[in-house]
């Protein structure tokens, strides 16, 4: 049984073990903790099989396809809060210079070169082959609903929960 809208449930302590009639109870920093984890280790499992990094993807992905080609300043700032550390995408927009999977025009802009661009779309079919495994038995309508649960906790925590957290 649930509790209705708007009443508090008591925090349990996180157990892995925990029955569907207890998960309302459980934290949600356990739980999204180790999707987090689960999903990022496939990924960057399968990822390394084709000698690319999930950072290097970001970047690809940051680099392509936008209204203009972004500066290495604007793809560190952009990606930094989702990387392991401070210096982790500039660190990696040079590798991918060095690979020759980006280059830099006269206003200092990255681009994908041609063998950058086929990369990136190697990486992204395998991205959604993946997805595939992860939303195994989850509807659309499902996911959206987790996602919008998980934006609300993140709103509340951050105390703007009159909004959605911008895309990252």
């Amino acid at each position: 049984m649930h509790p209705p809208t708007g009443t508090t449930t008591d925090q349990a302590p996180a157990d892995p073990y925990a029955t569907d009639d207890m998960l309302a109870a459980q934290p949600i920093g356990y739980w999204s903790g180790l999707a987090h984890a689960a999903v990022t280790r496939q990924l960057r499992d399968a990822m390394a099989r084709l000698d690319v990094t999930q950072p290097q993807y970001w970047v690809l992905n940051r680099v392509s396809g936008g209204p203009g080609a972004p500066s290495r300043e604007e793809v560190v700032r952009d990606l930094t809060p989702l990387a392991d550390g401070p210096h982790e995408i500039a660190r990696v927009v040079d590798q991918l210079s060095h690979r020759g999977w980006l280059r830099a025009d006269a206003e200092d802009r990255l681009h994908p070169t041609a063998a950058g661009t086929a990369a990136r779309v190697r990486v992204r079919a395998l991205v959604t082959e993946l997805r595939t495994v992860v939303h195994e038995g989850v509807s659309d309508e499902e996911y959206v609903a987790a996602l919008t649960v998980l934006r609300r906790m993140i709103a509340n925590v951050e105390g703007n929960s009159g909004s959605s957290p911008g895309p990252r």
